[in-house]
């Protein structure tokens, strides 16, 4: 399709990495786009166009690193960038200003900025990063077909990389107050935070809940898990955008999620696959879900936004870029 950049895309199992990947695959699915990776990049002409996937993380040690690296490449080529983990007050007092300062320069850098989320498009105006042109292209939710229901396995459930900040104490402390002694987290700790989901686990045990921490699951089998646990939970304390609210409701799964404005946005979005509770009402959603399991599945066949809507609309994004 005309106008339709390069692909960048990296190794390794980061979300970020992972969801530009399994991006790339959509839009292949529907057009004829060609990837290329970090170190096809320096062979490039320069001006060749290039979509990016942006966290920190995924391109430094550091925001000043990540971000330097970036502009540096968008000063050769012309890089359109989709901004995830966009910075906010859960980075802390040391983190926040850097982070600021690191996607300002990349947003500045970009020939058109993505994000996921009109939660997201407020948090850079809030956060004074951009207040340029965003354009909103939602995560996407793929039903899986055919897939039954797993036998609960009376457990509450936590989805995604373990981190702070991420819900799992909150979850934990309401599933002891509600009388559910198992909490199963799926998958494993984020880079450097091994020690503290030890801690976790211990802290657990103490108050009557024993957590099975599963580790790094193929999707095959992290789906299986996911649709035996009994209640599948959302409730972090901040959140950008969340690829495991999206993996939940492609399940089939409808989690309890604590509200925010983001959870609120994916409720309107695509109505009846989420269950909002205020977080002082976590502990009777608990109870509620684990003796109602219909609950916490949605059953519906279709949802707006599927990966190839999504594709679509990055195509017409960077169709009218070209323009």
């Amino acid at each position: 399709m005309t106008g339709a950049p390069l692909l960048l895309v990296h190794p390794g199992d980061h979300g970020v990495a992972v969801y530009a990947r399994d991006m790339a695959d959509a839009v292949r699915d529907v057009a004829e786009v060609r990837t290329v990776d970090a170190a096809g990049l320096a062979r490039l002409p320069a001006g060749t166009s290039v979509h990016a996937h942006f966290t920190d993380r995924l391109w430094g040690d550091s925001p000043e690193q990540a971000s330097r690296t970036f502009a540096e490449l968008a000063s050769r080529l012309r890089v359109s960038v989709t901004l995830h983990d966009v910075p906010q007050a859960s980075d802390g007092q040391q983190n926040r200003p850097r982070r600021r300062a690191a996607y300002a320069r990349v947003a500045e850098a970009s020939s058109a900025v993505v994000v996921n989320s009109e939660h997201e498009r407020e948090l850079l105006r809030e956060e004074d990063v951009w207040s340029g042109a965003v354009e909103v292209i939602p995560l996407p939710v793929e039903l899986e077909k055919n897939a039954g229901r797993g036998r609960p396995d009376g457990s509450v459930g936590v989805l995604g990389f373990f981190y702070p900040g991420k819900g799992h104490d909150e979850v934990a402390e309401a599933a002891a107050a509600a009388g559910i002694g198992a909490l199963t987290v799926l998958g494993r700790a984020s880079d450097g935070h091994a020690a503290e989901l030890e801690t976790f686990v211990r802290r657990s045990a103490a108050i009557g809940v024993d957590v099975d921490v599963t580790g790094w699951l193929d999707d095959a089998e992290i789906a299986r898990r996911g649709r035996a646990v009994s209640v599948p939970v959302i409730a972090h304390r901040h959140i950008s955008a969340s690829g495991s609210l999206a993996s939940w409701i492609g399940w089939g799964r409808r989690p309890v999620a604590v509200r925010n404005r983001y959870v609120d946005e994916m409720a309107a979005l695509r109505p009846g696959t989420l269950y909002p509770v205020g977080e002082s009402d976590l502990v009777g959603a608990l109870r509620h879900a684990c003796t109602n399991p219909d609950a916490t599945w949605h059953g519906l066949a279709r949802l707006p936004m599927s990966r190839a809507d999504v594709a679509q609309a990055y195509l017409g994004l960077w169709a009218g870029r070209a323009s």
